[in-house]
Formats: structure tokens, sequence, C-alpha cells
């Protein structure tokens, strides 16, 4: 497969892609060499009152579209992803350096959302209200509004999909703002909206200074709903901005996901389980396995066969053969990753695997394994957001409960136990959005993603995705 890093890059307002003239640039980087690729764009303050403009224009236009034109253009555009996965996934592989399977699992996945919202798109019903003979009250869900959309770089063609596709299934019109690292991406996913028909006023990319572009957005009267994805501090710093005008949020926030393995649960196939998907995307995924408590019978056989797996991993750049696990997305996160894997040793957490940058250049770093890691570590508090597994054992129900329900967070949360009624009690008692028992996928095109507490509020995907997009307005006629 083709190693040429091909994506257009650009702003894309009012229907037109603008370049890099007369505007400041970013470098987006191969995170396997560390080697530029291309210079993006950058909005200048103009360019943003422009894109305002535009989709102010674009939701009066799509908010009195029949709902089977919306429907039609997300189906064109869910097939013209699938044509295009490997050149999207390529395009993910070379500029945020998960593997390449990962990255076409991922545009197929973002086709799969797309097919769902278009048959939401017929399914926003409204209710009438009894009452007298000859009146009528009627209950109606109708579109917000412009949204202003901001995405993390995890993710980077099925993050940009997850925020169009609920949007302009209700009706409204969108300014997305991606992450700068994947723009290229992004670009390419806007791409595919263009050639299956969507009206360029609809929706808008945009790429420039997070603080200067969040607040022009935020700050016009013209936005109406603000979804995002990314960190806990950044995400309580918007929604500060948004209150100001009192719009509509969305907040997928950061997690720091607990995983209860009972001495009930199947060993081996727990294991192969969780060390793949904890593992995932060099383990930047906001669901990701991450605090590994493990009940006593079974924790030393649990803590070897997790490290005997995790050291056969095969680690490289994302785009060879065998590579199992790529670099990390940006040079940030290797150093940010071994300073928790230092703190925690200090603390006397037991290294069994990795700990160390790892390969030729680029931002790798090893799959780590810590055991024994103490609650006063870092990484046991604030989300890793990369390669650790971070085991500790656990006697009785009740403690493996306390220990998920610790945190501020509440996004993900897996349970590996046979035990019928202890699933039931788990499923009920753990505090989180999304809890999954003997699996580990959360991500279905028709349920609610999304997490409590600090993890943030509000779904994306499912029905709950759209309706996220409306607001319910109530007609008397008498």
């Amino acid at each position: 497969m083709a190693t040429t890093y091909d994506a257009k890059l650009g702003l894309y307002i009012g229907g037109e892609w603008l370049g890099t003239e007369g505007r400041e640039t970013h470098d987006v980087l191969n995170p396997a060499t560390g080697a530029g690729h291309a210079a993006l764009p950058l909005a200048t303050a103009a360019d943003l009152d422009a894109a305002l403009e535009a989709t102010q224009r674009g939701f009066v236009l799509w908010r009195g579209t029949a709902p089977e034109k919306r429907a039609a253009v997300l189906q064109k555009t869910a097939q013209l992803i699938r044509e295009r996965a490997d050149h999207l996934a390529r395009i993910a592989t070379l500029e945020q350096g998960k593997i390449l399977a990962e990255a076409k699992g991922e545009a197929l996945f973002a086709a799969a959302l797309l097919d769902f919202h278009a048959g939401e798109a017929l399914r926003i019903y409204g209710r009438v209200l009894p009452r007298p003979a000859g009146t009528r009250s009627l209950v109606l869900h109708q579109p917000v509004g412009p949204v202003a959309a901001f995405c993390a770089w995890n993710f980077p063609i099925m993050n940009v999909v997850r925020k169009i596709a609920p949007a302009i299934a209700a009706g409204c019109s969108i300014i997305i703002k991606p992450s700068e690292e994947t723009a290229g991406s992004a670009v390419e996913v806007l791409r595919c909206f263009q050639d299956a028909g969507l009206p360029g006023d609809v929706a808008q990319c945009v790429f420039g200074v997070p603080d200067m572009v969040s607040r022009q957005l935020l700050a016009s009267p013209i936005t109406r709903k603000l979804s995002f994805t990314g960190s806990v501090p950044v995400g309580k710093h918007l929604m500060k901005l948004a209150a100001d005008t009192m719009m509509k949020t969305t907040m997928e926030l950061g997690g720091h996901g607990p995983v209860l393995v009972f001495d009930d649960c199947d060993l081996d196939k727990t294991l192969d389980t969780l060390v793949a998907h904890k593992f995932r995307n060099a383990g930047q995924v906001c669901i990701a396995p991450t605090r590994f408590h493990v009940q006593e019978g079974v924790y030393d056989a649990f803590a070897a066969g997790f490290a005997e797996r995790t050291r056969a991993l095969k680690i490289g750049d994302g785009l060879d053969a065998g590579t199992q696990m790529g670099p990390m997305a940006n040079p940030r996160r290797p150093e940010a990753i071994g300073e928790l894997v230092e703190d925690a040793r200090r603390h006397g957490a037991k290294l069994l695997a990795g700990g160390e940058r790892g390969g030729e250049g680029g931002f790798f770093f090893q799959p780590t394994v810590l055991a024994d890691v103490p609650l006063d570590a870092r990484a046991m508090n604030d989300e890793p957001f990369g390669p650790i597994a971070l085991l500790r054992p656990f006697a009785t129900v009740d403690d493996a409960i306390e220990q998920a329900n610790r945190l501020p967070f509440g996004l993900a949360a897996y349970c590996f136990t046979e035990n019928g009624r202890r699933q039931n009690l788990l499923g009920d008692a753990i505090e989180a959005g999304m809890v999954a028992i003997n699996n580990v996928r959360l991500s279905w095109p028709d349920s609610p993603f999304g997490g409590v507490k600090d993890s943030g509020h509000g779904s994306e995907d499912g029905p709950e995705g759209v309706m996220a997009h409306l607001v319910t307005k109530t007609v008397h006629m008498m």
C-alpha cells in the first residue's frame, strides 16, 4: 500500500476550500518518524466570521429540507466512505499513528453510523396530547440551530462523522473544528459529504488556535449548540463560555476505565480480550480499560498472563504488516506517559512489562504493565491516555465497586464474571455511562455513547444523539 500522504489540506467555508495564502500554518506530522507531512492553514478571525455567516444560511436551508433528502445525503456519504476506506485509513495512520487495520475499522464504523443516522432522520416524531373535541396540543421536536463541534485527535475519521451525522439528520447546520494534528482525515471526510451532495453552507470545517476559535464561535449568537469531545479541563472551560448564551451542550469528556475481574471468569479468554483492547490505538482511547481491579484468588495469574501477552506485542509503524501497536499521536504523549510510570514506581508499583520509550525515532512508548499500584500514584487518579495497564487486587464485591466508583470519572467500565446475579448488581451499582460485562465493545451505532460525573453529559449515537440536536416545542390550538 502506498505511503504517500496525499490529503489536500484546507479550510472548508461556504462550500469553498481555502488554502494557506495569507494565513498562518501548522505542520501535520507523521508520529512514526516525527517528520512533517504538510502545512495546514489556520483560520483567521475573518474566516470564522465567514463560517458563522455560512452556517446561519445553511441552517435556514437545511431545517426546511425534507427528511428523505437529509437521509439520502447521509446514505451517499456512507457509501463514499466505504469506497474510500483504504485511502482514509492510510491518511489516519500517517497522521495519527494507529495501525492500518484499526484505522480501516474506524472508517467502516463511521459508515455504519451514517447509515443509522439516515434512518433516524426519518424518525423524528412528536405527539398529540388528548384534548377536548376541536382542539389540539402538539409536542414538536425541532432542530436546535447551528452547532459548533470540537473533535479529539484519537479517532480522526469517526469523531468527525459522530459530530456531523446527528446534526444534519436533525436538520441543523454545523461548524466543525477537528484537531490540527489529524487534519487530513477530517478534510477527506468532509470531501465525502461534499461529494454526496451536502450543500456547502450546511457544514463548515475550520482549523486554528483552539482558544481563539472556541471563544469566537461560542460567543456568537448564531451558535446554538456546543458538542465537544476531549479532556475534562478543556470541556469545563468550554461549558463556561457556552453558558453566556445558554446554548445546548453535549460533552464527551475523559475517562479512567475500571475493570473488575472476578475469580470465576474465564481467565485466558479475559486476558486475551483485555490485552488487545487495552493497547488499541496505543491506549489513546477515552473508554480504554485502565485500572484493573482483580480478585485476590486470580490476581497473581492474571498479572503474569497480562505481562506475558503485553511483552509479545509487536510495536512499529502502523503501516507495517504485523504491527500490533503503533506510535503515540504526538511528541507530548510519550513524555507524559514516562512521567506517570516513574511516579508510580516511586510510590512502590512493580514494573512487569515495558516502562520505556521504544522504536527508532517517532513518538513510541512501550506497552506497559504496572502491578500493585498504590492509590496515591498519579496514574491511578489522572487519566493516563496511553499504553499503561494498572493492576491492583481486591477481596470482595463491595471492595471492587468502591474502587470502580472512587474517581470523579464515569465514562466506561468493564466487568468479567460468570455469576449472573453479580452481573446484574454490577450493572446497577457502577457509576458509568457505559458498562460492558464479559466483553469490551461499547460503541454501536444504535446505542447511546456518553458518560456521567466529570466524564460529561448528553449522548452521542443512537436516537439519543439526534435528540441532543433538537429542542421541544408545544403548540396549543383552541
